[in-house]
């Protein structure tokens, strides 16, 4: 067991960001273990300049069948399973995905080996390497030690950073499965989601607004502030579930990852499912009445008070003089 395997989620032509952090986590534990890095693409043909963005890696493997163009969790599982159970690789991989868990459950259960799902971080000591797994929503964290066998791993998006910067192309081999059996599962045609206003997950400034705004009535008071200081409104999960803001503006486990320059959160208690999902944010403010709110344990600078007397404090030192 020389190597470490990240499979790519390569749907529809493009490979999904969560690919390029796999990747990078995986050279750093290569790094740290002398392990080469290997990367798995799967499609129904040979996707155009995809493995020359792979660098990270030192090998890409294009599983190739015509079955296989969309995505299809059956068939891609047992063809990743002959493909890595005449590698056994030491670590496989793939993230928490609806792609991801699907892929991981079926290697796992048809090659017997353990998986780790909900992973948030993995590290070695003294050459065994530990992965810490979200249980519970997320309410606890467990240590697992990776025992010294093949062993799937299923990481949250965002966990890891992305590789920074250009690098070399990886060596690329084309592997087609032989005798894979028709899948009883068909892809029948692909719903889009409604277009988002605005994409939450590139603003450089996000103005959060939590229970503690009260009601909807009072999110333009919110809205007044972000465009003050020219970021634009998220959510956590109760305002969104409450119908204030669409799901679009949700941070958190159950909504999008972001890192923004500034993350400002205004009545956001800091549930831990909120807490995964904006924890790795530049800069960090709070403002709660709740002194013991779990969002101070992440901030950089909190306020305890009533964000309906700071935020107009914060709009008003904020407008041009004269305004």
């Amino acid at each position: 067991m020389g190597n470490l395997v990240v499979l790519a989620e390569y749907l529809r032509g493009a490979v999904a960001d969560v690919t390029f952090e796999l990747l990078g986590k995986a050279r750093e534990l290569g790094n740290l273990l002398g392990l080469s890095v290997e990367v798995v693409v799967v499609s129904d043909r040979q996707p155009d300049d995809v493995t020359g963005r792979l660098g990270p890696a030192d090998r890409a493997w294009l599983i190739l069948h015509p079955d296989l163009g969309e995505f299809q969790p059956e068939g891609m599982a047992r063809a990743l399973a002959a493909f890595l159970g005449e590698r056994r690789p030491r670590l496989v991989l793939t993230s928490t995905t609806a792609f991801g868990m699907d892929v991981a459950a079926g290697i796992g259960g048809l090659l017997g080996w353990p998986v780790v799902a909900y992973c948030s971080a993995l590290q070695v000591a003294d050459r065994t390497i530990i992965a810490t797994s979200q249980v519970y929503g997320g309410k606890v964290l467990v240590e697992v030690e990776i025992p010294d066998e093949p062993t799937v791993i299923a990481a949250l998006p965002g966990s890891f950073p992305a590789p920074v910067g250009p690098s070399a192309p990886a060596a690329v081999e084309i592997w087609e499965p032989a005798g894979l059996q028709p899948a009883r599962l068909r892809l029948r045609r692909w719903v889009e989601p409604e277009a988002a206003d605005v994409d939450i997950t590139r603003a450089e400034i996000l103005v959060v607004a939590g229970r503690g705004i009260k009601s909807a009535d009072n999110l333009p008071l919110i809205e007044e502030l972000a465009r003050a200081l020219g970021g634009v409104v998220a959510a956590s999960r109760p305002v969104v579930d409450a119908g204030w803001l669409p799901r679009n503006r949700q941070v958190g486990k159950s909504g999008l990852t972001v890192r923004p320059r500034l993350y400002l959160g205004l009545g956001v208690s800091g549930a831990p499912e909120h807490l995964e999902g904006m924890k790795d944010s530049q800069l960090i403010v709070a403002i709660n009445t709740d002194r013991k709110a779990p969002i101070f344990d992440v901030a950089h600078y909190g306020v305890v008070g009533d964000i309906f007397e700071v935020v107009p404090a914060l709009i008003e030192r904020l407008r041009p003089e004269g305004h």
